[in-house]
């Protein structure tokens, strides 16, 4: 018969074991309860980006949206309620697209492994697909995420890395997820695709300082550029984040930085610090391509392991944008 000691020692090795596994992600989690997993969010997210392309920097957007408030939770895609207002209804987040896509994968899941996989996990997938599918980098996905019950508006504005921070802010923001400063110069770089409503600047390029100037950090000819296709308070107009090459996942991003074009303060905030001005420089180039994209795979992992929920915590949703009741 043990004795007490030994019943204790049980116990805590159990709870170990419990609470190590709890924390890690695996490639292999649903090797087995869900094989056709990453074909079917696959095969599902590529009718969608054939289509319409402009969905994979809406899906990358969206995976980092989510990461950043509550962690890779997939609280990002949960409706609001008569007394809650959820993330996705945030002023940073109105501006949100591709939900379909993660539902019509998660429903395509759902017929072979029914409450299996979470809507975390298959956000994670669809994020890296669409991208892999407009021929950016690919990178292997841990999983084993669990969802969250809860989203709320008020920690998407606290949380999310507004357009307008300078270096410091930025940093500060990215160390408190548990990134480092070449994550966040990298995945700066994520901005290589997609468009950016004239809005999200327009402060830079008609009211900088409150006395109608420009932001002289941006280069003049590009200011002049702007402002012919972004009228004063035009909240429809759309711009490419990385002009003459958003379509396309590649390191011109860096290029257009070091010229003083970033679009947003955060992208010229990249040139204000030693070690994001460095990487700016190194990777402006093609042949700096090969070693962007390794390394965005490496912070996209990364980034997917923010504040996940594991074990038994949270719950696997049926419906992506409702909790389980």
């Amino acid at each position: 018969m043990l004795n007490t000691m030994a019943i204790l020692k049980l116990v805590f090795l159990v709870f170990f074991f419990l609470h190590a596994n709890a924390q890690t992600l695996s490639t292999n989690f649903h090797r087995y309860s869900c094989p056709n997993l990453e074909s079917i969010v696959s095969q599902t997210t590529s009718k969608f980006i054939s289509t319409t392309p402009s969905l994979a920097p809406a899906l990358l957007r969206l995976h980092f949206h989510d990461c950043f408030v509550r962690g890779c939770d997939g609280s990002v895609l949960l409706n609001s309620t008569r007394g809650n207002t959820a993330e996705k209804d945030a002023f940073p987040n109105l501006s949100l697209r591709g939900f379909q896509v993660v539902e019509a994968a998660k429903a395509a899941v759902e017929k072979q492994c029914p409450r299996m996989v979470s809507c975390a996990d298959i956000l994670a997938l669809v994020a890296r697909d669409a991208v892999f599918q407009i021929k950016g980098p690919y990178w292997p996905v841990p999983l084993g995420r669990r969802d969250g019950i809860v989203s709320r508006a008020n920690e998407a504005l606290a949380d999310l890395p507004p357009p307008f921070f300078n270096i410091s802010q930025l940093i500060t923001s990215f160390a408190s997820k548990g990134l480092s400063v070449k994550d966040l110069v990298v995945l700066s770089g994520g901005h290589t695709i997609g468009v950016s409503f004239c809005s999200s600047f327009a402060t830079r390029i008609y009211n900088f300082t409150g006395r109608n100037d420009a932001d002289p950090a941006m280069d003049p000819a590009y200011v002049a550029a702007l402002r012919r296709a972004c009228p004063p308070a035009d909240a429809t107009t759309t711009v490419a984040m990385d002009p003459g090459s958003a379509r396309d996942f590649d390191v011109d991003y860096y290029s257009v930085v070091k010229q003083r074009r970033g679009l947003f303060q955060t992208d010229a905030a990249l040139l204000d610090h030693s070690a994001t001005r460095s990487y700016v420089q190194q990777h402006s180039t093609a042949a700096g391509s090969k070693s962007f994209f390794d390394d965005f795979a490496a912070s996209m992992v990364k980034m997917g392991r923010i504040g996940v929920l594991t074990g038994r915590a949270g719950q696997i949703r049926k419906i992506c944008s409702v909790v389980n009741y």
